[in-house]
């Protein structure tokens, strides 16, 4: 997920957006041509459909499912101007909080605790220009810049996580990883904890080959997740990573300039 800490009420000015229906060609129109076709073979295929009867179900059970538009880290953030990828789980499922941004949450929300500690792991990299810690937690400024921040469900129910995990969501996003991968410009691969490595695993399982030659032209950082319970733990505690400032020093490096966190 993006983060399970979402638990809080309302904060910002978004806490009436939901998901109102079942309307793909909405959510295809704003995407670039590669990923839009991408998305709609998806949609059109049996997991789509499958995932659509799903969901439509729930909407007219009076669900309330988050966000309005599951597809808008690749509206920010198309495949050809990706340079970093960060892989989260399921939406925030606190009312107003998710925007169809891993680990960011829409203008005007506090952070959640998970996106807290990646805000103090900025702070605290001493290869970084002096980093304040925001007041709010919307990372639309790094999608904007080639930050695609993408979780593995695209959608979730209110106060219930992971609650469309397995529903056929992971068979599009792991299709958008494999095509990141396939990518010629190097990008970076920040991947923090288990399911966020596992992904990445299950994406390029098919191709040997590509998983070889992903490892050579990209750089593939972990991590434990940014949660509380797991930032400070080994093998590899988040807090204390380095990896923004890594990213940075690898995109440099490959003339793909660094991203202003």
């Amino acid at each position: 997920m993006s983060d399970r800490d979402g638990s809080s009420g309302p904060q910002g000015l978004f806490e009436t957006e939901r998901l109102r229906d079942w309307t793909p060609s909405d959510w295809l129109a704003p995407l670039a041509s590669d990923e839009r076709a991408l998305a709609q073979a998806f949609f059109d295929g049996e997991t789509g459909q499958s995932l659509a009867r799903a969901l439509r179900a729930r909407l007219d059970a009076g669900a309330v499912i988050y966000p309005p538009r599951p597809l808008r880290a690749l509206e920010l953030t198309p495949l050809k101007a990706v340079r970093v990828l960060i892989l989260g789980q399921d939406p925030y499922h606190g009312p107003g909080q998710a925007e169809g941004l891993a680990f960011s949450v829409a203008p005007g929300v506090k952070p959640p605790p998970s996106l807290r500690n990646i805000y103090k792991e900025l702070a605290r990299d001493p290869k970084l220009v002096p980093w304040e810690i925001p007041a709010q937690g919307s990372l639309q400024s790094w999608a904007r810049q080639g930050v695609l921040l993408l979780n593995t469900c695209l959608t979730v129910e209110e106060g219930q996580p992971a609650s469309h995990a397995n529903l056929g969501w992971e068979v599009l996003t792991r299709q958008i990883v494999r095509a990141v991968a396939e990518c010629e410009s190097p990008v970076v691969f920040l991947l923090w904890g288990a399911h966020a490595q596992k992904t990445l695993t299950q994406a390029l399982a098919q191709n040997g080959s590509q998983a070889e030659a992903t490892g050579k032209r990209h750089r593939i950082l972990t991590a434990n997740h940014p949660s509380p319970l797991s930032a400070l733990r080994g093998p590899q505690p988040f807090l204390g990573c380095g990896h923004f400032s890594l990213a940075n020093d690898f995109l440099r490096a490959c003339g793909r300039g660094a991203v202003v966190w």
